[in-house]
């Protein structure tokens, strides 16, 4: 029934992947709350997208991560809260914390994590200072004993095929991260909403990480580019980079396009998403709890963005 399912709260739900987890929570069915920043809340850029929602009730609700009264009262009002904050916004993520253990009513907490385990990935810089935070809100939500469920869902797909990870989608040529051989994952990002959602509620997932891994999703970029090559009838020039050209690369980019090269290191290179076996006492996958969900393939998501 309608009426047992949890009230979710998302914060930074107007943001990159936010829209998405909003979108997957109203799908399924559930109550959704969206905290909105008063000056964001008449921005048709910003909540536009909920009006197009079709499904259960949206309630956008006024506050900010930083006007702790707003986000208290938010809180109270339903049973689950999912961050999505940005980058820039990790920190802050502690008043959700205190707000949750004051409430005392919320029935599991999902930080703002998405993208590679911070606590797996080679510590390279600038990579290991942006993930820093995320490892500190892992750290507080358990030293506060808040129920809680961590997304681990590798690479965006948005970031990374439409481009095939360069800064333009190729023409002629394309730059390769190492010998291209090393395996990653690359998930659309409503199936990473959808699979937030589903875990969100699940006593299966409850103190634990899931993380996303659709067999289908999973390639080395030299497949990528081979399938991208079948796609559109070119065939690209490949130019493969040495760790130190690599380096090179990363220490002379900006912000934020430094910290993407890294990633795109521990990606293409060190194999971070798949470097580790997934341990059953502390952590679960996303498609073998959940093999109904149908999710993208990266060949289904090639064929959509040509």
């Amino acid at each position: 029934m309608a009426s047992e399912k949890s009230k979710i709260l998302i914060i930074g739900g107007t943001g990159y992947i936010g829209k998405h987890v909003v979108a997957a929570s109203v799908k399924l069915g559930h109550p959704t709350f969206v905290l909105v920043r008063p000056s964001s809340a008449s921005d048709p850029a910003k909540v536009g997208f909920l009006q197009g929602l079709t499904g259960a009730e949206v309630k956008v609700v006024h506050g900010d991560l930083n006007d702790y009264q707003s986000l208290l009262s938010a809180i109270k009002q339903v049973d689950i809260v999912i961050s999505t904050v940005g980058g820039l916004q990790l920190a802050d993520q502690v008043n959700i914390i205190k707000a949750i253990k004051e409430a005392g009513n919320i029935k599991r907490f999902l930080p703002s994590e998405f993208g590679l385990d911070p606590e797996r990935v080679t510590k390279i810089e600038p990579a290991a200072s942006a993930l820093a935070g995320k490892v500190a809100i892992r750290q507080a939500i358990k030293a506060e004993g808040i129920p809680y469920t961590i997304i681990s869902n590798n690479y965006f797909a948005g970031y990374s095929l439409p481009t095939l990870a360069q800064a333009s989608p190729p023409v002629d040529k394309i730059t390769i991260f190492g010998d291209g051989n090393t395996k990653g994952v690359f998930v659309d990002e409503d199936d990473i909403g959808i699979y937030t959602i589903k875990a969100a509620n699940d006593p299966r997932t409850l103190n634990k990480i899931v993380y996303i891994r659709p067999p289908g999703c999973i390639y080395s970029h030299n497949e990528l580019i081979s399938l991208w090559e079948k796609k559109t009838g070119k065939t690209l020039e490949r130019i493969y980079l040495s760790d130190e050209e690599i380096f090179k690369i990363i220490q002379e980019a900006p912000i934020p396009f430094n910290v993407i090269f890294a990633l795109n290191y521990l990606v293409f290179v060190k194999g971070d998403c798949l470097s580790f076996e997934i341990d059953p006492s502390v952590a679960a996958e996303a498609t073998e709890l959940y093999p109904e969900v149908k999710y993208t393939t990266v060949e289904e998501y090639l064929s959509r963005v040509l």
